[in-house]
């Protein structure tokens, strides 16, 4: 008797701690906060300035066939993502990096306000700046490897390939820049890397409808690349997410000039796509959530735990199983 009641008196006992643990968390996301991931490296590939209406918006998917039908079915879609911020490339790239919407100069002359991911990143996991790098067919997305705030400003800086032979000018051809991406990505490994292509929006610029909709395809085609080498790298495989997304879309037909340009808050400019990949990542999952650019970071922050707190956007708990 005093042995089962011993035993019993040390089963109520656990049975306290069990309830008094479960009271503590008051909802689903107290539980999923505690989520440990598999994910050990994050790549975020931005296709630049697509409309809606050729990519999620059109339901043939004529021009993202590998979007649509091979990445997607492999993860999370998202087709009502936006930028609620303003809808130009580096203010795009920048609330992507910093998870803070800024209204910066577009054309590489300022740097961002907040220090990125990046900078958190390496600082606090201690890494040199190989583990982090920004590869862009735009020169001036170099400023996304730095910032304006003086506790922060050139240090723990990120590694930079952009533009022209990667020297930070002018705008570089996308296969050339996924040569030496694929090129960096092979020799360094880097656990948390950004990745722009800029063909889709400066065919736009130029006002040429058929070489936009052919530099659909090809940016599609690359993306699926990306997947596929991630996929088939020892060390990457199995241990990578993935995200593609846009910095911004275009204007609508009949407003303005159409296609050609973007930069206001018209519904063709804010409205974007999100992908997600990855070992963590829910299946073939299609979510109605309105998700925005902000988020992006503070998910990648919490999957590779670090800390983030300059970032005004919410972990995206929805992607994962």
């Amino acid at each position: 008797m005093g042995r089962s009641l011993k035993y019993g008196k040390i089963v109520v006992l656990i049975g306290v701690i069990l309830a008094s643990i479960t009271l503590s968390f008051r909802t689903k996301q107290d539980f999923v906060e505690f989520k440990s991931f598999k994910t050990q490296y994050v790549f975020v590939l931005v296709i630049d300035g697509p409309r809606m209406s050729e990519t999620f918006g059109d339901t043939t998917h004529k021009y993202i066939p590998n979007l649509a039908n091979m990445l997607a079915p492999q993860g999370v879609l998202l087709k009502n993502f936006r930028n609620n911020g303003v809808t130009h490339t580096n203010p795009g790239h920048t609330a992507i990096t910093t998870g803070v919407y800024q209204r910066l100069k577009n054309n590489g002359e300022e740097l961002p306000k907040n220090p990125s991911m990046f900078q958190y990143f390496l600082k606090e996991k201690g890494l040199d700046s190989n583990n982090a790098w920004v590869i862009a067919s735009k020169g001036k997305l170099n400023v996304l490897g730095n910032t304006s705030d003086r506790k922060w400003k050139d240090q723990f800086t990120p590694s930079l390939y952009c533009g022209v032979n990667g020297a930070g000018m002018g705008y570089a051809g996308d296969n050339d820049t996924w040569k030496a991406g694929k090129e960096i990505l092979a020799k360094y490994h880097p656990k948390l890397v950004l990745i722009n292509l800029l063909e889709v929006d400066v065919k736009g610029h130029q006002n040429k409808w058929e070489e936009y909709l052919r530099a659909l395809k090809n940016t599609d085609q690359k993306a699926l690349e990306l997947w596929d080498f991630i996929q088939s790298d020892s060390i990457y495989k199995d241990k990578t997410s993935l995200f593609i997304t846009n910095d911004h879309g275009r204007h609508p037909d009949g407003h303005k000039d159409g296609f050609i340009s973007h930069g206001d808050n018209c519904e063709g400019c804010r409205s974007i796509y999100l992908i997600a990949l990855g070992p963590d990542c829910k299946k073939n999952v299609q979510l109605p959530n309105a998700y925005e650019q902000l988020d992006i970071s503070k998910t990648i922050a919490r999957m590779l735990n670090f800390d983030f707190p300059v970032s005004k956007g919410e972990v995206m708990w929805d992607l994962f199983e």
